[in-house]
Order: C-alpha cells, then sequence, then structure tokens
C-alpha cells in the first residue's frame, strides 16, 4: 500500500508539472496571438472571387517576408455577406474584417458602440500608412474617426464591354446613347450576329446584383442620382427619382423581348461572365478592365472574337453622367472581440506597413517576377493568366493603397481594348454622380440598412420582371418609409444640415 501511495505522488507530480509547462507555454505567446515559433498569427475572413482556393505559394512568401503567420478563411463571394453578418451575431469574428465601402452604414451603429479599434491616432506611426491619401481617408471616417485601413481603386471603372466583331458583321458603331445600346441588344438577339444561321445569341447578359451587375450603371445613363441624391436641399433615395423607374422600364422591356438572359435575378457572375466569353451574349456592363481576362479566357473556344470597351451614353435628357465610389473599395477593419489589446493592434498594422512596401505589394499583386509576371517599361505583365488566376489573384486582399502611396506596378497591356479600358476610366472622373451621403449618418439606416435595402430590391426584381407595376412599386416604397425609411430620410437630412 505504502509503495503504491508512492507511485500515485510520482504520477500526480509528473503531471502537475506538465500543466505548469503547458500554462508557461501558453502565457509565452504560443497561442491564439502566436506560433511556436515566436511570429505573431494574424487571422482574416475574406470573399473568393475565383472558382478554386489558392495554393499558398504566395502565401508563404508573404510570410517570409514580413515575419507573419497568416490563416485565411476562403468564402465564396456569394456567400461572403452572410457568413460576415453570422460571425458578427456569434462574435466569432477574425482579427481583420473587409467590408466593402456600401456596408459602411450598417457597421457604423457597432463602430461607435466601440467593438472596432479606432486607427486614426496610430497611422502616423507607421512610414507608409501615414502615406495613404487623406481625402480618401476622410470618405472612410465615422463621426470623424478613422477606423478602417482602405483598398484604393479608381472612382469610376463602369462601361460597357461588347462583341465588336459582331457589331461589324452587323455594321454597328459603339452605342452612344441608351437608345442605340437598345438596338444593339435587339440586333445581337435577332439578327444572327456570329453568323451560323442559329437563334442562338442575345444582347445583354446581367447578374443578381443591382450595384455590381448592370443596372445602376444602366440607371447613371438615365440620370438617377447614386444611392441618394440631393433635390431641393433634402436628401431623397434613388428610387424615389422617375429616372430610376425609368431605368426599371428600359430593363423590363429588355427582358420582355429576349434581349438578356431571362433569368438574370439568380444569375451568378461567373455564369454571368461565361455567357458572354462563349458567345451566348454579346454586351457586358460593369467593370472595363474585365476586358483583358475575358477576352483571354474567350480566345481559347474562339481565336476570332473581338472585344472593344465604351463609356458615354448618354441618356434620354441628353447628358451622360456615371456613379462613382469614394475612392476605395473595401476597408479592413479590427474587431476588439479577436483583437485584445493594443499591442496586438499595432502588431497588426505593422503587417499593414509591410504591405505598401513595394516588394511585399507587388509579391501579393503580381506574385513571383520572372513565374507569374514579367516587367516591360516599369508595368507587370502577367506570363500565365491560368497560372496567376489560380496562384496570385485571390491575394488581392493585401492589396492596400494605390500604385501612387503603395510602389505597387500598374498593368502592362499589349491588348487595344485593356489600354482603352484605362483611358476611359479617366474620362469618367469628368462625369462622376457622387453619393452626397458618404460622410452622413443616419443610426435608423445603420442598423436596418439590410432590411431596408431588401424591401426595395425584391421590389426592383419583381417590377423589371413584369410581376408588379408601378403601383406596386410605389407600396414597396410605402413599406420602405414604415419600416423605418421615414427615420433614415429624417436622420440624414437633420446630418447634412449640422454639417
Amino acid at each position: 500500500m505504502r509503495k503504491l501511495q508512492v507511485k500515485l505522488l510520482l504520477v500526480f507530480c509528473l503531471m502537475s508539472l506538465l500543466v505548469a509547462c503547458n500554462n508557461e507555454s501558453a502565457s509565452s505567446g504560443e497561442g491564439n496571438d502566436g506560433d511556436s515559433d515566436g511570429r505573431p498569427t494574424i487571422h482574416f475572413m475574406t470573399n473568393l472571387l475565383t472558382p478554386n482556393v489558392p495554393n499558398d505559394k504566395i502565401l508563404t512568401k508573404v510570410e517570409e517576408v514580413t515575419g507573419y503567420n497568416l490563416e485565411i478563411d476562403w468564402v465564396p463571394d456569394n456567400n461572403y455577406n452572410e457568413r460576415l453578418n453570422s460571425a458578427f451575431a456569434t462574435n466569432s469574428l477574425p482579427d481583420v474584417v473587409g467590408i466593402g465601402f456600401q456596408q459602411i452604414n450598417q457597421f457604423k451603429d457597432a463602430i461607435r458602440d466601440g467593438q472596432f479599434w479606432e486607427i486614426g491616432p496610430y497611422l502616423e506611426e507607421y512610414e507608409n500608412l501615414s502615406k495613404l491619401k487623406e481625402e480618401i481617408i476622410n470618405n472612410s471616417k465615422v463621426d470623424g474617426k478613422v477606423y478602417g485601413i482602405y483598398q484604393g481603386r479608381p472612382l469610376s471603372r463602369s462601361g460597357i464591354i461588347y462583341r465588336k466583331d459582331w457589331a461589324d458583321n452587323l455594321g454597328l458603331s459603339a452605342p452612344t446613347t441608351t437608345e442605340e445600346f437598345y438596338e444593339m441588344a435587339k440586333a445581337f438577339t435577332e439578327d444572327d450576329p456570329d453568323g451560323d444561321g442559329k437563334d442562338n445569341t442575345i444582347g445583354l447578359t446581367d447578374r443578381n446584383d443591382l450595384i455590381y451587375g448592370s443596372f445602376k450603371t444602366i440607371a447613371s445613363w438615365f440620370g438617377t442620382p447614386n444611392y441618394w441624391g440631393e433635390k431641393d436641399g433634402e436628401i431623397v433615395p434613388q428610387f424615389m427619382y422617375p429616372e430610376y423607374i425609368e431605368t426599371m422600364d428600359f430593363i423590363k422591356k429588355l427582358h420582355e423581348n429576349g434581349y438578356m438572359n431571362q433569368d438574370f435575378p439568380v444569375t451568378s457572375k461567373e455564369d454571368q461572365t461565361e455567357m458572354f466569353k462563349n458567345g451566348t451574349a454579346g454586351l457586358y456592363v460593369g467593370s472595363m478592365s474585365d476586358v483583358k481576362a475575358m477576352y483571354d479566357d474567350a480566345s481559347k473556344i474562339n481565336p476570332d472574337v473581338e472585344y472593344d470597351v465604351q463609356n458615354y451614353v448618354e441618356g434620354p435628357h441628353g447628358e451622360y453622367g456615371i456613379w462613382s465610389i469614394p475612392g476605395f473599395g473595401s476597408l479592413m477593419l479590427f474587431p476588439k472581440s479577436s483583437v485584445g489589446s493594443e499591442e496586438e493592434l499595432k502588431n497588426i498594422l505593422e503587417f499593414y506597413d509591410y504591405l505598401m512596401t513595394p516588394e511585399v505589394a507587388n509579391l501579393a499583386l503580381w506574385g513571383e517576377e520572372g513565374v507569374h509576371y514579367e516587367l516591360i517599361d516599369g508595368r507587370a505583365k502577367v506570363i500565365d493568366q491560368t497560372k496567376y488566376d489560380a496562384e496570385v489573384r485571390p491575394y488581392k486582399i493585401f492589396e492596400i493603397g494605390e500604385p501612387e502611396t503603395s510602389g505597387k506596378y500598374e498593368p502592362y497591356n499589349e491588348y487595344e481594348p485593356a489600354i482603352k479600358a484605362i483611358e476611359l476610366e479617366k474620362d469618367n472622373e469628368n462625369y462622376l454622380i457622387k453619393d452626397p451621403t458618404v460622410t452622413l449618418d443616419s443610426e435608423t439606416y445603420a442598423k436596418n440598412a439590410g432590411q431596408l435595402d431588401q424591401i426595395i430590391s425584391d421590389a426592383t426584381y419583381q417590377y423589371m420582371l413584369g410581376e408588379m407595376d408601378e403601383d406596386g412599386f410605389q407600396a414597396a416604397i410605402k413599406k420602405w418609409e414604415e419600416a423605418g425609411g421615414s427615420d433614415v430620410l429624417k436622420e440624414f437630412n437633420e446630418s447634412l444640415k449640422n454639417q
């Protein structure tokens, strides 16, 4: 019995020693905030814009250069908002949360509650972060404070990519009015533009997105405000303008006559672009800068395919305007629930400072020189688009600032429509329709944006599909007002007066 007691005592002591060692390891940074090699770990959740998760070749190199362990939860783009809201509701956000500029309002309440770190006071401590453009940072502020690091973007890339070979076959020029756009969609559907003698083409390909699909750009042509307009000194939502109704009527007519894909309200971006690349559709409305990637894929199917781009399309009122973003695509926010201390925050900001060095910026954006890209006249030319898309493109999540602030290479193009697209993006800056509420506040909209926007989104699709008339749409607006929209307008207008 005495020998057994001694053995049990020895076992107990050994277990106590193991527990003590484990506790010491945890407290020395080998838990969530770092790895066994002592390097800090950063957790990301981001939307995946490619069909497959990339391999970790570039990620490993970024880790080596910066000295950080990087863990990424890839979420398919169509599911990202749902996953983000779920993580927010369950208090399981990662260290870095990426939100689109149009999502800021729905996060303002949480920001004001102190759930995210204010980073403005820290930016000047970092050599590269301090170079971010003040005017764009100002567009991202909440109550005059900075909470996010922005990904710089051109103010407006929107326009048309179209089948120039089809247009040439039918004797058509680039559309410069909404009427000419409609006639091109009709001709691409009815007049056998590919010359194969079959009724197998349509004009426009669109998707289930009222912002980055066709709708918002076409609405700009008709003179619709950018989300919100200002009329007689008052803020008014875009859907209360007659131009919004005119846009819905225009797309409804395209749909009724079969000049666009009939299932566009449930079509994904991948399926939309596939219709354009495989020769089913001849018109794509969206980012003109997509033309090179689309051509590379389409030319593998049909080596004779020809594309062109166009931005300037006048509406019935005889003017051209185009909606713009505030100079950034996404903001990176840092939740206090996962970033628990100022020290951890500074670790993450230091990583983002590394991302604005030319070496790391170009590694993340372009990959390895000689493997993924080559330099021509100081610009990066992708060597193999398929390899680039699979191994590098998804890591654009690490893209911060602009070429002039980070030193990242601009793309090299020998493809004429791609060069033209960049020129037309700059031309768009002469015709911008800006959102007047970018720096305004509405607590009600911050809390209920998703619900309120959904009411109008559903009604817009129902109208364009012919399932709702104008009286029904006005009833949806009344429903929006009763669900909190009236309070939103009151709050935005009070904020406008207080500026």
